[in-house]
């Protein structure tokens, strides 16, 4: 008779799939948690988003008021350089709408909506820009300052706010229930009002690279913004605009997806060559500090330092020492180690000293600078002084200095009828220009014949020219008699 074998499982198989089990259980409860937490498409309301966004493309009546009052109010904060004023002038201005507008209208196929928004987007840029330019040419504050310099240029910090801060909005506006604070801080974060103002300064003061850099900050923020809203748009699932005709809807699609490529492509372009920009500031900052200011022969001045980038075609550092000369090799050693430099590796290093510089432009210009700024603090009788000064230092510095002692033994050597040999510097003005030349005394004996005495003249004037180096000299001439000895007596 066969027995019946029930195989029980055992301890460790058991133990084994009750683990499987609990993972997986945390990881669907994990999983659940995360979608709970960061699924924002049940709690968006669609359809009074585009309503919402439809509302305030357009520029009239209150929202025209409103951007005027808002515009002087930045232009007053930027001119005194308030950062308080600004940002309350960022608070109450209408600039989101059409950018906002612009994004929404290409996402959802509405061309009606971005016909409207690229018009009122224009409306808000002449509106903007001639209150501000009103502003700033009847002002009676004149001057940049901070506040304007820095709406004059993007940098990558810009691009990365507007990115954010687009998607931050889109966000909030498509939320039931608009989240009004999300709004306000958008509008402080992007900063789409100041380089506004920013043109209209710069056209009223007739700076025409100060109106083309903030016009350049201003589309990169309002380019960004509208490119995040079409992607959350887009993430989302709003709703396409439908078309009777259904070759009116391909096209209008087509379109829109031209428009949305027109857009990314230059903009990730930009990104790119910010970022590029921004990593090689930072290796020329750190090259600076590792390896020029470690050097204690000179001083690096403070704040000199300039990392120009020019879009990657001709990067260079430019800094700048006061004290003791850098010597060549030194230099030559800062270069090579620059190139280790990930993002240094074709950039030139110009070094600017007192004393030599890369071109003679530059070291004259770093002299005349030092010599502005020390005179300008000090009164007038200290600056009689020190001009008293710098007229013997360029004497001095003018003077061939010779070395008299061996060159009076030469003479002395070769020359046996010269009794005595003198030297000094003769300071010759024409009233117009001051010159130093070399000046020799010959006192010669009595007894040379005076055609002998004048061709060793000619020929000592020579060999001093070729000696010394110099194209006119100035010779003197005397005779010395020669004392005889008294005869001696006869015993």
């Amino acid at each position: 008779m066969e027995e019946n074998h029930t195989h029980s499982p055992t301890p460790e198989k058991s133990q084994g799939e009750i683990v499987k089990k609990d993972l997986k259980g945390t990881f669907a409860s994990l999983k659940q948690f995360l979608k709970e937490l960061l699924d924002i498409r049940n709690d968006t309301d669609r359809d009074s988003t585009i309503e919402a966004v439809k509302k305030d493309i357009t520029f009239k009546g209150h929202n025209a008021w409103i951007l005027v009052f808002s515009i002087f109010v930045a232009s007053i904060g930027l001119n005194v350089g308030s950062t308080a004023v600004v940002i309350g002038a960022m608070l109450i201005s209408p600039l989101m709408g059409p950018i906002v507008g612009m994004g929404l209208s290409v996402a959802i196929n509405d061309v009606d909506m971005l016909k409207r928004s690229l018009i009122n987007l224009g409306v808000m840029l002449v509106l903007s820009v001639l209150t501000a330019f009103l502003y700033f040419l009847i002002s009676p504050l004149n001057g940049s300052n901070a506040e304007l310099e820095a709406r004059t240029y993007p940098t990558i910090l810009d691009v990365l706010v507007a990115i954010f801060g687009g998607l931050a909005l889109i966000v909030a506006k498509t939320k039931k229930g608009t989240i009004a604070s999300v709004i306000f801080g958008v509008a402080i974060a992007t900063a789409l009002m100041p380089p506004l103002c920013t043109v209209g300064y710069g056209l009223a003061q007739g700076s025409w690279s100060d109106a083309g850099g903030a016009l350049y900050l201003f589309s990169i923020n309002a380019t960004f913004i509208a490119l995040s809203t079409f992607v959350v748009s887009k993430l989302l699932g709003f709703p396409l605009v439908k078309y009777a005709n259904s070759k009116r809807r391909r096209f209008i699609a087509q379109m829109a997806s031209a428009i949305a490529i027109i857009v990314m492509i230059p903009s990730i372009y930009l990104f790119y060559n910010m970022l590029k920009e921004s990593y090689f500031k930072q290796d020329a900052q750190k090259f600076v500090q590792e390896e020029l200011m470690i050097y204690k022969e000179s001083f690096l001045q403070k704040n000199s330092t300039i990392a120009t980038y020019d879009g990657g075609r001709d990067p260079k550092i430019e800094v700048s020492f006061l004290g003791k000369e850098i010597p060549d090799p030194i230099i030559g050693l800062w270069r090579e180690k620059m190139k280790s430099y990930p993002n240094l590796k074709n950039t030139s290093l110009i070094i600017l000293q007192n004393e030599r510089t890369e071109s003679y432009d530059q070291v004259e210009y770093m002299k005349e600078f030092k010599r502005r700024d020390s005179l300008s603090i000090l009164n007038k009788d200290e600056r009689i002084a020190y001009l008293e000064k710098e007229v013997t230092n360029l004497a001095r510095f003018k003077r061939n200095e010779i070395p008299f002692e061996r060159i009076s033994r030469e003479v002395q050597l070769n020359y046996e009828d010269i009794r005595g040999f003198g030297f000094a510097q003769t300071v010759i003005s024409d009233f117009k220009t001051i010159d130093t030349i070399p000046e020799f005394n010959v006192i010669w004996n009595d007894s040379i014949p005076k055609e002998k005495r004048i061709k060793d003249e000619e020929k000592l004037k020579n060999w001093l020219q070729f000696k010394l180096n110099v194209d006119t000299l100035l010779i003197h001439s005397r005779l010395q008699k020669t004392e005889k000895k008294p005869a001696k007596k006869k015993a």
